[in-house]
């Protein structure tokens, strides 16, 4: 989160607050589109009940801190995204009680505290320490600038190695394993409708905004849900949370270098359909050419 902070200006947050539709987009697109993705793969792969309730509490979580860092890596609105982070985590107090009740039928109480205190540890004191850093001591900046990239690497790959370890028994059961496919597909599914919900033509949202709505809506705070699944719904529910900790690191992560190393996927689709035209059109001049007049004659 420092080494995002030290990128930032106090312009960055300016232009986020004065175009709210993205939060408000990116926010249904946590809380409503990706519980509801949730629920149908759930239903689709027959979750065993042993890990639905901790699949569909997974789903219902707030986003996750690590989005902020893929969305610096693809190039997008980092700022877009704090805010959006810290605004779900926040209401996560009252909305991930409310879905749990309505998906899994039990109310899973969060600390409202504990969260407040998390965001600001996590999120808010390092990022606002380097805006401030870059605002008013560039020349530090420009010292720890360099290390920044692989002190960042190690701490994330920390945070997504511990919550495995912990839960490595239940992972590598045989059950365990059976849930890497739905989790696979639940983050899929998850980036996709992000990714298509803000390329509405309606919403008419800049490419930074769509790439952080995307890696936004596929990350969330897998962490928090399996430290609340074991808290109040028992050790094995918190297996797709830890699960889910790798799959969304290893795509979100990897989506985010895709864009930020310059690709888009209409860049990709683009060179897609014109190999196959190359092809087609290959395909079409051997016809002819097998059909002129110097090969009838040959025959």
């Amino acid at each position: 989160m420092l080494s995002i902070g030290i990128q930032l200006s106090v312009k960055d947050f300016n232009l986020v607050l004065t175009r709210p539709m993205p939060v408000f987009v990116g926010y249904i697109a946590q809380y409503v589109f990706k519980p509801l993705l949730g629920l149908i793969v759930v239903k689709a792969f027959d979750v065993p009940a042993a890990f639905a309730s901790g699949f569909l509490l997974t789903a219902s979580v707030a986003g996750a801190q690590l989005a902020s860092y893929a969305s610096y890596l693809s190039g997008g609105d980092i700022a877009l995204s704090i805010i959006l982070t810290s605004l779900s985590t926040v209401s996560s107090v009252v909305i991930t009680p409310l879905l749990t009740w309505l998906l899994i039928g039990s109310v899973v109480p969060v600390n409202g505290i504990a969260i407040a205190k998390s965001i600001l540890q996590i999120v808010l004191c390092p990022v606002m320490f380097g805006l401030i850093l870059n605002t008013y001591a560039k020349r530090v900046v420009d010292v720890i600038r360099p290390i920044m990239p692989l002190t960042a690497m190690i701490c994330t790959s920390m945070c997504i190695g511990s919550p495995l370890a912990f839960n490595r028994a239940q992972v590598l059961s045989l059950e365990g394993l059976q849930l890497l496919i739905p989790v696979i597909v639940f983050h899929l599914a998850a980036f996709a409708s992000g990714f298509w919900v803000a390329i509405l033509p309606a919403l008419s949202f800049d490419e930074k905004s769509i790439k952080t709505l995307s890696l936004c809506t596929g990350m969330q705070s897998s962490t928090l849900a399996g430290l609340l699944a074991v808290q109040f719904l028992g050790g094995t529910q918190a297996v797709p949370a830890a699960c889910s900790v790798v799959v969304m690191a290893v795509l979100g992560l990897s989506l985010a270098s895709f864009w930020g190393n310059g690709n888009s996927f209409s860049a990709v689709i683009k060179r897609f359909t014109d190999r196959l035209s190359s092809l087609v059109s290959l395909t079409d001049g051997t016809v002819d050419l097998s059909t002129s007049d110097s090969c009838k004659g040959a025959f």
